[in-house]
C-alpha cells in the first residue's frame, strides 16, 4: 500500500510544527523519518495515522493510502498498525492475548473465528520467535521481547500500513542492533509498507530503503541511505548524519592557512570552512609539500572494525576525530601523546546552511 501526502502542514497554536510538504512512500518501502527533537517527524507520523489532523488551508491537504483518500477517515478505519516506543502492552494479559487483542475486538461481522485467531497469533509469534512464551505476561519479558510482542500485535490485524514511533528508543544498544536486523528481515519477508520515526542516524541508515531528513518542520532531503550520506544536499544534512571535522582558515594563492598549519586547496582567495568525515582523514608520521597539519593523539577507541582516534592541535578550535584501520593503527604504533600529521583525502564545502554541496576535492 503506497502513501501519498499532499500539502500537509500543522500548527499548534502559534507554533508551526510542519511547513507545507509533499511526500510519497512507495508500496513495500521501509521509510525512516529522521531528525532532531522538534523537527516535526512524530507530528508527521501521527498525521499519517490519523491521530492528528493537518491544518485546513486554502489549498486542501490530502492523505492517500493507495487510491483511497483517508484525509477525513478516523484512525480506527485507516487500517494501520502502530508500534510505540514504550510497548503499550496490556500488563494483565498474556503474550497470546496481547497479540490477539486487535482481532478479538473487531466487529462480529468481520471478526475471524477463534481457530483463525489462534492460527494467526501463533504464526506471528513464530515469526517474532516468541511462540514458547505465549503464556507469559509482559512483566516476565525483557524489553526486546516486549517490543517484539508489540510488533506482532500491530501486524495481527493485517494493516495496510505499519507505523513505528521510536520503536527501539527504550532499549540498550546491543538489543537495538539485534532488533533492527530482525525487523529488516521481517519487513523483507512480509513486504508491508512501513514508516518509522527515529533520531538515531545509524538506525535510519541501516534500516531504511529511503530516509526523510527533517528539520524545523521541513523536509531537507529524501534519498537512499547511500546517496544521503555521500551526497547531502545541504550543510544540515551533512552535519546531522555523522561526526564532522571543521577546518577554517584563509585561502591565498591556493593554500589554506590556519595558524601554523596549511594545506593546498583549489579555492578562490578568502575565508573558507571545510568539512570532513573522520574516514576522510589519513594519518602519517610526516607532512607533505601540499599538507602540513600537525596533530597530537589525545584518545584512542579500538572498538569495532576501525579505530577511532581523537586529535588535538593548537590550530584547531575543537578536537578532530579520525578513523583508521587496525593495520594502520599497528603500523603507526598509535598511543596518546603521539605527534602525527593529518592529510585530507576529501573535503566538503557549503556556501551556507541551505546551499547545495559543492563538488569535493581530493588531495
Amino acid at each position: 500500500m503506497s502513501i501519498r501526502l499532499h500539502n500537509i502542514a500543522k500548527h499548534f497554536g502559534a507554533t508551526q510544527a510542519l511547513e507545507p510538504l509533499e511526500l510519497t512512500i512507495n508500496e513495500g518501502e521501509l521509510v525512516g523519518l529522521l531528525g532532531p527533537s522538534g523537527s516535526g517527524k512524530t507530528t508527521l507520523l501521527r498525521i499519517i495515522a490519523g491521530l492528528e489532523s493537518p491544518d485546513r488551508t486554502c489549498t486542501p491537504s490530502a492523505i492517500y493510502f493507495g487510491e483511497r483518500d483517508v484525509t477525513q477517515v478516523h484512525v480506527r478505519d485507516r487500517r494501520i498498525g502502530f508500534v510505540f516506543q514504550h510497548y503499550a502492552l496490556f500488563r494483565h494479559m498474556s503474550v497470546y492475548d496481547n497479540v490477539a487483542f486487535g482481532l478479538s475486538v473487531m466487529p462480529r461481522s468481520s471478526r475471524p473465528s477463534s481457530a483463525e485467531i489462534r492460527r494467526r497469533v501463533f504464526r506471528l509469534l513464530e515469526m517474532v520467535k516468541l511462540e514458547h512464551l505465549a503464556k507469559r505476561y509482559p512483566a516476565q519479558l525483557s524489553g526486546g521481547q516486549q517490543q517484539r510482542v508489540s510488533l506482532a500485535r500491530a501486524l495481527a490485524v493485517e494493516p495496510d500500513v505499519l507505523l513505528l514511533d521510536e520503536p527501539f528508543g527504550a532499549l540498550d544498544a546491543k538489543v537495538r542492533q539485534e532488533l533492527r536486523r530482525w525487523l529488516r528481515h521481517l519487513h523483507d519477508e512480509l513486504n508491508f509498507t512501513s514508516v518509522f520515526v527515529t533520531h538515531d542516524q545509524e538506525e535510519a541508515l541501516e534500516l531504511s530503503d529511503r530516509v526523510v531528513v527533517m528539520s524545523n518542520g521541513r523536509i531537507e532531503q529524501i534519498d537512499t541511505p547511500d546517496t544521503l550520506y555521500r551526497a547531502p544536499k545541504n550543510r544540515f544534512v551533512f552535519e546531522f548524519l555523522g561526526d564532522v571535522n571543521h577546518l577554517e582558515g584563509h585561502v591565498a594563492n591556493g593554500v589554506l592557512t590556519c595558524g601554523d598549519a596549511h594545506v593546498a586547496v583549489e579555492l578562490p582567495d578568502g575565508h573558507e570552512e571545510l568539512l570532513l568525515r573522520p574516514h576522510e582523514i589519513r594519518l602519517a608520521e610526516a607532512p607533505s609539500p601540499e599538507s602540513h597539519l600537525p596533530v597530537t593523539v589525545t584518545a584512542i577507541s579500538p572498538v569495532g572494525a576501525e579505530v577511532r582516534v581523537e586529535l588535538a592541535a593548537d590550530w584547531l578550535e575543537a578536537p578532530w576525530l579520525a578513523t583508521v584501520r587496525h593495520a594502520d593503527f599497528e603500523r603507526l604504533a598509535l598511543s596518546r601523546g603521539k605527534r602525527l600529521y593529518a592529510h585530507l583525502r576529501r573535503w566538503h564545502r557549503f556556501e551556507s546552511n541551505a546551499a547545495s554541496l559543492r563538488s569535493p576535492a581530493t588531495s
